[in-house]
């Protein structure tokens, strides 16, 4: 619209006025603030319940607190020093780096190839996605006592190479220092590498079969196309899915511990998570507990951001 002004020597002036505002751009506005107020219970959750503890991590591990209910006292970083002059600590950080070193590349590349595997669609594959899965809906203590059953001294392992005439192999696994994490490695690999085969299996079925095929007419095997075709369009989701198997070796490692060997003998088996549990629960040192709790959640964010970069995640 424009209207008519007098300008100080007495002349007209045409001034062209602002539109009115457009009807739809005050239900847009609306519409975000409705967004922003249905946020905000989800993100007083988050904070609740995600950040909140773990800022009381930090600040606990500041602390001299030998328990529950005794008195709390400043230590600075006396628990620091403590963690770092403990011996238990260097076997558990070799421990817990032995696991994610043999379990997460074993599970991720076999996972991927019988992901691959079921993607192709063989006879029974339907039977099979099932079968797979089925680790993942058996629950740790369960899990723990099919191994045990397995691994313990008169157990089936050692029945079966008694069985086959080698005896002399047989040996305590889960009690001997040389065989104890390889068991807890081996408990790893069995419990997730179904379960992240299917995963696999949905991500391939949705890449379109052509490209397959077009690489099979070129002289292409299957396992050519399943590492230069197919491998290069889910790069991204084999990125997620090593940091959610990494983070749940990582930190989920201490409930096995616990249930089979206890962390021995001696510090065999001893893992960073299980120390945590250890130290808070059973020798009533809630400040050392902490403090390997801040080393560990700084070790998986390390992680985290090396197996971004290895798989060049875009996020």
């Amino acid at each position: 619209m424009t209207t008519l002004t007098t300008t100080p020597d007495g002349s007209a002036a045409r001034r062209s006025a602002a539109p009115p505002p457009s009807p739809a751009s005050a239900p847009r506005g609306r519409r975000r603030q409705g967004g922003t107020v249905l946020a905000v219970p989800a993100l007083a959750w988050y904070l609740v319940f995600m950040v909140g503890p773990l800022l009381a991590i930090f600040v606990i591990a500041a602390l001299h607190w030998p328990g529950m209910l005794q008195p709390v006292s400043f230590a600075g970083l006396d628990n620091v020093r403590g963690v770092l002059d403990d011996p238990v600590f260097w076997d558990a950080v070799r421990n817990t780096a032995v696991q994610l070193a043999v379990a997460l590349p074993v599970m991720i590349v076999c996972a991927y190839m019988l992901g691959y595997y079921v993607a192709q669609r063989p006879p029974g594959h339907r039977v099979l996605r099932y079968l797979l899965f089925i680790p993942g809906l058996i629950s740790t203590p369960a899990k723990a006592m099919v191994f045990y059953a397995a691994l313990s001294p008169d157990g089936l392992l050692n029945g079966a190479l008694t069985g086959i005439g080698l005896g002399s192999l047989t040996d305590a696994w889960l009690a001997s220092p040389s065989t104890a994490l390889a068991c807890l490695i081996a408990l790893d690999i069995w419990s997730g590498i179904g379960f992240t085969a299917v995963l696999f299996a949905a991500r391939l079925g949705s890449v379109p079969d052509e490209l397959g095929e077009a690489a099979q007419l070129d002289g292409a095997g299957h396992w050519r196309t399943m590492w230069s075709v197919h491998f290069p369009v889910i790069r991204d989701y084999v990125g997620v899915v090593t940091m959610l198997q990494f983070l749940w070796t990582l930190f989920g490692s201490a409930q096995h511990v616990l249930l089979l060997t206890q962390g021995g003998p001696g510090t065999s088996s001893t893992t960073l998570s299980f120390l945590v549990y250890q130290k808070a629960f059973i020798a009533a040192d809630l400040g050392y507990s902490q403090t390997v709790g801040v080393l560990l959640f700084l070790a998986g964010l390390v992680g985290l951001l090396t197996i971004r970069r290895v798989f060049r995640q875009n996020y």
